[in-house]
């Protein structure tokens, strides 16, 4: 499809050959005028040509061209100054002026300097009120018309950056949902399949030395795949769109929070930790994100060292304050000074900081401490 007849080009060609045509031609038929006279009517109007670009210079040529003419030159004797004077090119420059981005001033400057020079050429000539009620009324139309297409285009341009803050904020928010599904499937995957591994490698023991607790060892497997599969659903649930037309997508349900850290510590000590909890303060509501941060961030701290510390005993402290929610993990393994940030350090940083809170990391020899500073009023 084309976009437009005419570029901006070309159409100010064609504006510039009309303009050019109609004020030359009453000059020419039925009476032939001076040369110079004719030179004056071209002054006033090819110019307009160029008006886009320096419509000031463009102006005041046209301005002055218009205003010797008419004062020089006498009426027709058949028409009078009506026809003969009738200024196209001032008329195109004041639309120019009111449709150009220009300075308040710039713009008050360059029509008020052609309104000054329309009035010297109707004054001096004594023109009829006749005249003096044409031009103005043409004046004042040609500067509501650029006033109306500045104000169109403003419009336009205002819609696109709209539309383009509305994509940014959309793939925004596309990528900050993409984080947190990754950082949900992270710490799903690794605690749950961490707990399993670790069940897993301790059944043929249990089983040969304790025959009476494999059941609860076995179970302790079921269980945190379970778990695992549920919070999988949710999270995959986010991603799957409607299946069609009138069916709605599936629901996604709500996130675990700290009323779940109950069941995240004794999937912990199945696993074979000594897990302590220390709850202090007046629990309350909690934002949702904050919540499932916190839960995550014990989550992702108890897999840490079940995977990776070789720990015995790990201490859970969660303090309630005015203002902050404090969640601090501890165990006793291998601490060491050098810490080595893998997704889920990365992940629970980032939980953090979207809360607008504090997590610190402090490696000891032995142990490893998490802390996280949550604000919660």
């Amino acid at each position: 499809m084309r976009a437009s007849i005419l570029s901006p080009s070309r159409a100010d060609v064609a504006i510039a050959a009309v303009v050019t045509v109609m004020t030359v031609t009453p000059l020419l038929v039925p009476y032939r005028q001076p040369w110079w006279a004719v030179a004056l009517a071209v002054l006033m109007s090819v110019p307009v040509l160029w008006r886009r670009r320096v419509i000031l210079p463009v102006g005041a040529v046209v301005g002055c061209a218009t205003t010797v003419l008419a004062i020089a030159v006498k009426p027709l004797p058949h028409s009078g100054a009506l026809v003969l004077l009738l200024p196209y090119g001032v008329l195109v420059c004041t639309y120019t002026f009111a449709a150009a981005d220009l300075s308040r001033a710039r713009r008050a400057g360059g029509v008020a300097g052609l309104a000054a020079g329309v009035a010297v050429s109707l004054v001096v000539p004594q023109e009829n009120l006749e005249t003096y009620r044409y031009l103005l009324t043409a004046i004042v139309a040609a500067y509501a018309l650029g006033v109306s297409a500045r104000a169109r285009r403003a419009g336009r341009a205002a819609e696109r950056e709209r539309e383009a803050r509305v994509r940014e904020e959309r793939a925004a928010a596309v990528a900050r949902e993409r984080t947190r599904i990754a950082r949900d499937m992270h710490d799903i995957v690794t605690h749950s399949v961490g707990l399993m591994v670790i069940q897993a490698e301790t059944g043929p023991l249990v089983v040969r030395d304790h025959p009476e607790k494999a059941e609860a060892v076995f179970e302790a497997i079921a269980e945190a795949g379970r778990d695992a599969i549920g919070q999988l659903r949710l999270i995959l649930g986010a991603l799957r769109g409607s299946e069609g037309p009138g069916v709605p997508a599936p629901a996604r349900g709500p996130q675990p929070g700290l009323d779940a850290l109950p069941g995240l510590l004794d999937n912990a000590r199945r696993a074979g930790l000594d897990v302590s909890a220390d709850m202090r303060g007046e629990p309350r509501r909690l934002p949702s994100d904050v919540d499932v941060a916190a839960y995550r961030i014990v989550q992702e701290a108890l897999t840490n060292t079940i995977r990776h510390a070789g720990a015995s005993t790990v201490r859970v402290r969660v303090r309630w304050s005015g203002d902050t929610l404090d969640v601090e993990v501890a165990d006793d393994g291998r601490g060491g000074r050098e810490l080595r940030e893998g997704h889920g350090m990365i992940g629970m940083r980032e939980r953090v900081t979207a809360c607008g809170g504090r997590l610190a990391v402090r490696p000891g020899n032995p142990g490893l401490t998490v802390t996280a500073t949550l604000p919660i009023g």
